[in-house]
């Protein structure tokens, strides 16, 4: 009897993870095709100097990593990327959480500002950095027509070295916020009102109730939007490439890695060399993600 039973439960088991396979099949298909192998296929490339017109790579082992840990340009691309991650993901998150915490409230035209919010999202990158690129216009831009109506000088936003990533990573912050204010809104509508009732009982502050009770509950959510926030910005491109040409003299100081990749592959036709930059744009992702996650342990408290 006991050896039937035990067949049974295994049967069931087997029925049970076949099932959940079977779901998930989709998902792992997809991850495998869209990302597994492409990354496969590019750490292959990177061990390659490509061949003319394209064909015939030439395998020249870690050539290209030692080439490219020897490229004053690459750490530029390093540097920039890094800190426009630092500029706009901060940023970002804490206006959306202010957004997400007002639009949550007791307000008229709800629907409407969370839409108005949201308009950047489903924006085409190349429109919204056209808009971006007439007010940033030295000449007629209608910021600097703005700040000459108050008698301040035109300033140069994008071909100033000094101005060019802060003007850039203010499009980020732009661009993000509604995406980020919807995912936060929906961490905010799952937490218990039960807390801010007992709390509105004991005569806490609204404050207290955003350190003590907001905070702490939403910060699985606020988890997920860090990390995806950052590996965002640290594949930042299409701003970068529509702002700022190769021969402005902003460039150096703008130039993220994966423009630097994109100028390598497909303007240079060294796709062997980009592919080395995509590598190791890879490692810093995956080493910020893992501090991440570490250290989410710390701060993040799941329900």
């Amino acid at each position: 009897m006991n050896r039937l039973a035990a067949k049974r439960i295994s049967r069931q088991t087997w029925g049970e993870w076949s099932w959940g396979w079977f779901l998930i099949a989709p998902t792992i298909i997809g991850l495998v095709v869209l990302n597994i192998i492409p990354i496969i296929q590019t750490a292959f490339l990177s061990l390659h100097k490509s061949g003319d017109f394209g064909r015939g790579n030439i395998y020249v082992g870690f050539d290209n990593y030692v080439k490219m840990f020897q490229d004053a340009q690459v750490w530029h691309a390093v540097g920039n990327t890094l800190l426009y991650a630092l500029l706009v993901v901060p940023t970002s998150i804490a206006l959306s959480l202010v957004v997400a915490v007002f639009l949550n409230g007791k307000i008229r035209g709800k629907s409407i500002y969370r839409t108005i919010y949201f308009i950047p999202m489903v924006a085409a990158p190349a429109a919204v950095t056209m808009v971006w690129r007439w007010l940033y216009n030295e000449h007629f831009g209608l910021i600097n027509y703005v700040l000459s109506r108050i008698g301040i000088n035109a300033v140069d936003w994008v071909g100033n070295p000094k101005l060019s990533l802060f003007s850039i990573a203010i499009i980020g912050i732009w661009s993000v916020i509604g995406y980020n204010m919807v995912l936060l809104l929906a961490g905010l509508q799952e937490i218990p009102k039960d807390y801010y009732e007992a709390s509105d009982i004991d005569g806490a502050s609204k404050m207290r109730q955003f350190f003590m009770i907001t905070l702490p509950l939403l910060s699985p959510t606020l988890f997920f939007v860090i990390v995806t926030s950052l590996i965002q910005a640290m594949q930042v491109f299409d701003v970068i490439y529509m702002m700022i040409d190769v021969m402005s003299p902003a460039y150096n100081n703008t130039v993220s890695l994966v423009y630097l990749f994109y100028n390598n592959s497909f303007k240079y036709s060294n796709k062997g060399y980009g592919s080395a930059i995509v590598m190791l744009l890879l490692l810093i992702i995956m080493v910020i993600t893992f501090i991440q996650m570490r250290a989410q342990k710390k701060w993040v408290n799941y329900m």
